[in-house]
């Protein structure tokens, strides 16, 4: 499978170039313009996001605001800032915030290509951690969920929680606790919202024939059973 990156980067020259050279060592390359692009992309991307690679100078939210939006949605998800940025506490303030790497602006693609390759590495060497429900199987390691060895296909969102509910096994979780937790505390949707995902989960993970993985819990919120 394909090694999936999100390019965000308001320069479209560079964006057009980084892309191109990152097709051609076959990666799944996708791109966005500005802050809120790129977190809407990044939870609906389907297949998920495997690595980010974030400019700090872009228009409507800027890259620390989208590192912190992304690291509450996944926060197993690499991201590396590449920007023009060189002061220490700029590189410091990122790395603090949760980026995985920091790349100054001009760099040549060898060395982008190199960072991906030691992300990726340091990926297949850590310890895997899983998750088994029934007939549910979800690998954070390998940003993977299958239901009976076959895998299915979840958006960053889905994802983030369903590997909540299956953290959180057998506990009643209400909507607001999800919505902090899984959405982020700055989050100013609805209920409803987590009405909306856990249908679509459902949809997703269920099997026909058995009850739902995840219950409702009358008056709380849910459980996964």
């Amino acid at each position: 499978m394909k090694r999936h990156v999100l390019i965000v980067e308001d320069e479209r020259s560079i964006s057009s170039y980084v892309k191109k050279e990152l097709m051609f060592e076959d990666y799944e390359v996708s791109t966005a313009f500005d802050g809120v692009e790129a977190i809407e992309k990044f939870e609906s991307a389907n297949p998920a996001v495997d690595v980010v690679l974030l400019d700090w100078m872009i228009p409507k939210i800027d890259g620390l605001g989208v590192l912190r939006r992304m690291k509450k949605i996944q926060p197993n998800t690499p991201i590396i800032f590449l920007t023009a940025r060189d002061y220490v506490g700029d590189k410091v303030a990122g790395l603090d915030a949760g980026a995985d790497d920091y790349i100054t602006k001009p760099f040549e693609i060898e060395e982008l290509l190199a960072r991906l390759r030691l992300i990726f590495r340091k990926w297949s060497t850590e310890r895997t951690t899983s998750y088994r429900v029934e007939h549910l199987f979800l690998d954070t390691t390998a940003h993977i969920v299958s239901i009976n060895n076959e895998t299915i296909n979840l958006t960053q969102r889905e994802y983030a929680l369903l590997l909540f509910f299956m953290q959180h096994r057998g506990e009643a979780i209400s909507r607001a606790d999800l919505l902090d937790e899984v959405w982020g505390m700055n989050f100013d949707g609805q209920d409803n919202t987590v009405d909306a995902y856990v249908r679509y989960l459902r949809t997703k993970i269920d099997l026909s024939d058995q009850p739902s993985l995840i219950e409702t819990v009358r008056g709380v919120g849910y459980r996964m059973r």
